[in-house]
């Protein structure tokens, strides 16, 4: 009896360790972002952040007693190579989830290596057709380009700006928004007076310009991220252009004043993720402390302040980390736990995943901003 006794003491004991060794698994996680080329102002901030946020959470002891594994990839930008590197990450890594890619062209590249793979990919760009329509394996955290779209043109209404002008990058994302924007003008009834397109690697987009001032609009709307919306931007002011202009999101960081120049900034609005103005947010905002404690984490860590497009990959990975803590280990027990996470507050706004809905973000996500002597006012 005694020695049953031991090998059943023996045997459970062998059993405790295989499983405290199971559960001290490394969790793998993968990310691509363009950390170099012309997305950069994208991808550095999103490694950045992603990187602090896996280091604390390793600190702390990780996810449920396992620590976090990161396999971080830079794509420059291009949507071959990030293909390319997905496959790194699924079959070589064996990630069970991948957050990004920083653009529209690389994430739209990408989700049929993660759906046919069955592997949940948090994309940190834009554009609707990311998640519109609903793809089993993907989701995004920055609001979509039709509720930016959406939020410019209501405050185009409030100073009764009818006729508008278009100028868009003939890149995924520009082409994205400007159909957002063309559909979502014509319901609302404004009239697109000129539409005209530049292309991401153009430097000077005066002649565009020129065909728009003779068009005479109320207000000129460009959709592009950086360099091109500072050149536009810097050649209004070239050219004595007066009419009220609205930028994107898609340049809503610091960054893009700077390469504009204030000066050729000043008055310029757009709709933002509410990090731009966390200090100027109320106290009760739900968003407010997270905020916050984010920028000033992130200041500590890099030297200057956290980013609205940072903040994409601060939600990409809090929506796998919820998924995981409630117990999910698989890319499917993943999947499944984003989509049915529920209310989070986020960088990018409050999301609320379901299954109809891979992105869960509203108008809530944005405040207007203008620029302001080099900084960012809340329009009110």
């Amino acid at each position: 009896m005694r020695k049953m006794f031991a090998v059943f003491g023996i045997t459970m004991l062998l059993l405790c360790s295989a499983s405290a060794a199971l559960a001290a698994a490394p969790i793998k996680i993968g990310a691509l972002f363009a950390v170099t080329g012309p997305a950069s102002f994208l991808g550095e901030p999103e490694k950045n952040t992603l990187e602090l946020l896996v280091k604390e959470a390793n600190a702390k002891g990780g996810i449920n007693g396992s620590k976090i594994e990161l396999f971080v990839y830079d794509t420059g930008g291009d949507a071959t190579k990030a293909v390319q590197l997905a496959n790194k990450l699924i079959k070589n890594d064996k990630v069970v989830a991948i957050v990004g890619p920083s653009t529209t062209g690389e994430s739209m590249a990408v989700i049929p290596v993660a759906e046919k793979e069955q592997i949940p990919l948090v994309s940190c760009a834009a554009g609707i057709k990311i998640t519109d329509p609903v793809k089993k394996w993907v989701f995004k955290t920055p609001a979509n380009d039709h509720v930016a779209a959406e939020k410019i043109l209501i405050q185009a209404e409030k100073l009764k700006q009818k006729n508008i002008a278009l100028i868009t990058v003939s890149d995924s994302f520009g082409s994205s928004g400007r159909e957002q924007l063309k559909q979502m003008a014509a319901k609302r009834g404004f009239k697109v007076v000129a539409d005209e397109v530049y292309s991401p690697k153009d430097t000077d987009m005066t002649p565009q310009l020129t065909k728009i001032k003779a068009a005479k609009p109320d207000a000129i709307i460009c959709w592009g991220t950086n360099p091109g919306p500072a050149i536009i931007t810097r050649n209004l002011q070239q050219l004595g252009i007066k009419t009220q202009v609205y930028q994107s999101h898609g340049v809503a960081s610091k960054k893009y004043i700077e390469l504009a120049t204030p000066q050729a900034a000043e008055g310029i609005m757009l709709p933002a993720g509410k990090l731009a103005v966390f200090d100027l947010l109320k106290p009760t905002d739900p968003q407010a402390k997270l905020l916050k404690d984010y920028n000033t984490d992130y200041k500590k860590s890099y030297g200057v302040e956290a980013s609205t497009f940072g903040g994409y990959a601060y939600d990409g990975f809090q929506l796998i980390a919820a998924a995981i803590k409630k117990g999910a280990v698989t890319p499917a027990q993943i999947r499944d736990g984003i989509e049915k996470n529920g209310r989070m507050v986020g960088v990018s706004g409050i999301f609320k995943m379901s299954p109809a809905d891979h992105n869960g973000l509203d108008l809530g996500a944005f405040e207007m901003v203008r620029i302001v002597k080099g900084d960012w006012v809340i329009v009110k």
